[in-house]
């Protein structure tokens, strides 16, 4: 890849992995549409560890206390509030996991297509219109428990398939069983840690499996630009998730979906 498509694909990267609207579509879709060459293992490693280093960075002081308390809490065989919180980002982490494990090879060689893109991402985003409408919106994190998270978890395991978007599945999930955006928001971004380290680690074997040359500049640019990104791409979320809402990125989802049947036609 030239330097210029490497920058455009990590900071796609970093500003889709976390928004409802699909990292997987628009990283494959270069290659479908426009031709370009795939990004390879070596990028995919790169843009990985960006995007979870960025998360990590940005929920440090959450990560930090849920670590901690989990440690000392099952030492003691008890729950809290944190430690129970942590309990539920492995328990919706499990689905998703198996469900890699047993179609990785299906999904890789029958869904990576324009058409499975185009249908998720319209499929998908209106689901999350219908979510965003009907749902209560009253919950918080603190009334989280392992049945919500278990829910969430096996929603997440649909965005295996590409064009779902992990984000906006499990946004989706949440907002269905009563949570307000930002709570949905936040436990769908701490439940992201586990599996892009899960998703990073596998890469990087297959990569160490290759072997040959490691591409240094790729590896530097896609990490540090996917951060970068990514960072900026939570805060605003966030920041603007109560005022806007989720129409906004409903409604890209529908543009880019209706773009990718005609140009499928």
């Amino acid at each position: 890849m030239e330097l210029w498509q490497i920058i455009v694909l990590a900071v796609i990267q970093g500003v889709t992995e976390f928004l409802p609207i699909s990292s997987s579509a628009h990283l494959i879709l270069p290659s479908q549409v426009l031709g370009w060459a795939d990004q390879g293992l070596a990028f995919d490693v790169a843009v990985h560890v960006g995007t979870l280093a960025a998360v990590i960075w940005y929920f440090r002081q959450t990560v930090a206390q849920l670590a901690t308390a989990w440690v000392i809490d099952t030492a003691q065989r008890r729950v809290g509030p944190n430690s129970g919180l942590a309990w539920a980002v492995i328990a919706g982490t499990i689905p998703a996991g198996l469900a890699g494990i047993i179609f990785n090879d299906f999904i890789g060689t029958t869904l990576r297509s324009g058409l499975v893109i185009a249908v998720s991402t319209l499929g998908f985003g209106l689901v999350l219109w219908w979510s965003d409408a009907v749902g209560r919106r009253s919950r918080s994190l603190e009334g989280l428990v392992l049945k919500d998270a278990v829910i969430i978890g096996l929603a997440q395991a649909l965005a295996l398939i590409p064009g779902t978007s992990r984000s906006g599945i499990t946004i989706t999930a949440a907002l269905f069983l009563g949570f307000g955006r930002e709570a949905a928001a936040r436990f769908s971004f701490l439940l992201s840690i586990p599996l892009i380290l899960a998703a990073g680690l596998l890469k990087t074997f297959e990569l160490l499996e290759q072997g040959g040359a490691t591409d240094w500049m790729v590896i530097l640019v896609g990490t540090a630009l996917s951060f970068v990104s990514a960072v900026v791409c939570i805060h605003l979320f966030l920041t603007f998730l109560e005022r806007l809402g989720l129409m906004p990125f409903v409604i890209y989802r529908l543009i880019l979906g209706a773009l990718l049947l005609l140009l499928l036609w």
